[in-house]
C-alpha cells in the first residue's frame, strides 16, 4: 500500500510540475509573439489581443485539467481498490 501511495504522490508531483512548466513556456511564447506582432503592425493590436486572451484561456484550461486529475489521484486514489 505504501508503494502505491508513494508512486501516486510522485506521479501527482510530476503532473503538477510539468503542467506548470508547460504553461510558463506557453505564456512566454504567447506574450512574445503578441508583442512582436503588435510592434510589426500596430493597427492589428486589438484583434491580436483578443486572440491572445482566447489562446491564454485554452493554455490555462489544459493546466486546470491536469490539476483536476492530480486532485482525483490524491483524494480518491483508484489504485487502492486493487489491494482489497
Amino acid at each position: 500500500m505504501e508503494t502505491i501511495l508513494a508512486s501516486t504522490a510522485a506521479g501527482v508531483f510530476f503532473l503538477l510540475g510539468m503542467g506548470a512548466f508547460g504553461t510558463a513556456i506557453g505564456f512566454g511564447n504567447l506574450g512574445g509573439k503578441f508583442l512582436e506582432g503588435s510592434a510589426r503592425q500596430p493597427e492589428l493590436a486589438p484583434m491580436l489581443q483578443t486572440k491572445m486572451f482566447l489562446v491564454a484561456g485554452l493554455i490555462d484550461a489544459v493546466t486546470m485539467i491536469g490539476i483536476g486529475m492530480a486532485m482525483w489521484f490524491t483524494l480518491a486514489n483508484p489504485f487502492l481498490a486493487y489491494l482489497e
